[in-house]
């Protein structure tokens, strides 16, 4: 149970990182990827909870083993839901009263460490603690502070995990013929066995195309960290012996370390299989567009340039699902070889757009750069579709108004009238709120992924040192003016330089 129960599980952080780093957690695999990490995530609550019941000296079998395990668990969720639900809030409310970003993370780390104990001490893992406190944690109205108050953590955290991975890899055991024959047996096995049943749950669960079902299972082939906390926790317990905990780790381990590779060779062999497949795939026409259209609460992006390509991204980080139509078959064909729901097509058409059940969309999102391509789609949409909400990118001004006053359309300019990514994310940022997000999520989404573009073209080492500069010239002149005001305790200082009577000047600069 315990070694099955480890082996099945997947690495969130590879593959996570993998998929946001390629721009591909909007893809069907990349979707599908994420839902299986999602739900072993959630596997492993049960896991860690029955693990130590398993001791050799618990004197319990398995049946009473599950029985406490679930009464100890109940407990354990109770409280801390009780916690979440009345005292976090508060607790976090009240700490932000100071105004301190050292109190705020010391009340976070609190809640990790109470949690992580008060499971300790019902007998279950410290790790089950940690990771509830990390669901609560996001189920709070100040989640957006929290993960920007750790986000500057995070990446050396995760880098930290990466190196404990590689030093579970023990090289002697490739020292004998015989345990090296049993670490690449096993890794073979793992990465084999995983691979051909994620394509079955791909093709016949999930029901995903072959190059979709090809790269997911590809991408879910390795072992995942809570592998390391399984065995660690049971070779401490004795349910596994030291030499079978170190063929396991060493085996899963390798797994980790060969998932960019597993990744890459999956990319290709699907850009392959989806070159391959007829040009209906590029229509819409084929068995997995019809699936996406049949379902309920998509939106349809009109236009896949920079702007669109904004759009989509910032969709499929919130997890709307949503159908693209682009004139440009170049652009529609590399976009769908990438596995993103892009299709050639064009909207001003009624055909086309009622083939692409625009009519029970949520909204459609027009991101074309050209005015009179924009009129054109956005009267026929209307013609046919009166109450359809359109939420349309405007050239200027004046196109904008006869947008809003005459067909009845949100529009927004976007800052400058170039394609560039990073200034176009306001606009993307507007089609979230159209849709219902809150600022406060939106401007966390936009500053992530402003931090990401600027982290890939080199710039955010440069965007920080101009920040810090101008945080430290903000201090520097708070403490002039707190200087100039004990030097006169009796002058009224303004702000604009001159003191309550105007009768002598103060620079804030100090002179």
């Amino acid at each position: 149970l315990v070694i099955s129960g480890g082996l099945a599980l997947s690495s969130s952080a590879f593959v996570l990182q993998l998929l946001k780093d390629k721009q591909e957690l909007g893809t069907r695999h990349g979707k599908a990827g994420f839902g299986v990490l999602l739900f072993q995530d959630l596997a492993v609550v049960p896991l860690l909870v029955i693990t130590p019941l398993l001791a050799p000296n618990s004197g319990t079998t398995i049946l009473q083993a599950i029985r406490t395990a679930a009464l100890k668990a109940s407990m354990a969720l109770s409280a801390i839901a009780v916690a979440g639900r009345f005292l976090l809030n508060p607790l976090f409310a009240f700490t932000s009263l100071s105004l301190q970003q050292e109190a705020f993370l010391s009340t976070i780390l609190l809640t990790v460490l109470s949690m992580s104990f008060l499971t300790q001490g019902l007998g279950l893992s410290n790790t089950l603690g940690a990771f509830l406190a990390g669901t609560l944690l996001s189920e709070t109205k100040y989640r957006y502070a929290v993960e920007a108050d750790i986000a500057p953590f995070r990446g050396t955290l995760l880098a930290i995990f990466f190196l404990t991975v590689g030093f579970e890899i023990d090289p002697s055991v490739f020292l004998s013929i015989g345990t090296a024959t049993n670490v690449l047996g096993l890794l073979g096995l793992i990465i084999g066995m995983k691979a051909a049943v994620m394509m079955i749950l791909g093709r016949f669960v999930f029901k995903l195309s072959l190059p979709a079902a090809v790269q997911s299972s590809l991408l879910l082939a390795q072992g995942g960290e809570f592998a390391f906390v399984v065995y660690g926790m049971a070779k401490s317990l004795g349910i596994l012996s030291p030499q079978a905990s170190k063929l396991l780790l060493t085996s899963v381990a390798l797994s980790m370390a060969l998932t960019p590779a597993l990744a890459d060779f999956g990319s290709k062999l699907g850009k392959r299989l989806e070159e391959s497949s007829g040009f209906d795939h590029y229509l819409g026409q084929d068995s997995e567009a019809q699936e996406i259209m049949s379902e309920k609460d998509y939106v349809v992006v009109v236009g896949y340039g920079t702007v669109g390509k904004v759009v989509t991204d910032l969709l499929d980080r919130k997890f709307v699902k949503y159908v693209g139509l682009e004139v440009d078959p170049n652009k529609a064909i590399q976009a769908r070889n990438k596995g993103l729901p892009v299709f050639y097509g064009d909207v001003s058409r009624p055909e086309v757009a009622d083939a692409f059940g625009v009519g029970k969309a949520t909204a459609v999102i027009l991101t074309i750069s050209d005015p009179a391509a924009t009129n054109r789609a956005v009267i026929s949409l209307r013609r046919n579709h009166p109450d359809l909400k359109i939420f349309a990118r405007a050239k200027d001004e004046t196109h904008m108004k006869r947008l809003v006053k005459t067909l009845n359309v949100d529009a927004r300019i976007p800052t400058t009238l170039q394609d560039n990514f990073l200034i176009s994310l306001p606009f993307g940022g507007a089609v979230l709120e159209l849709l219902g997000t809150s600022k406060e999520e939106v401007d966390t989404i936009l500053e992530e992924k402003r931090r990401e573009v600027l982290m890939s073209t080199g710039s955010l080492a440069a965007l920080q040192q101009q920040q810090k500069q101008e945080d430290e010239l903000e201090a520097a002149m708070e403490v002039e003016v707190e200087a100039a005001s004990v030097s006169e305790p009796n002058q009224e200082i303004d702000v604009d330089g001159s003191n309550g009577e105007g009768e002598e000047e103060i620079d804030v600069d100090g002179s």
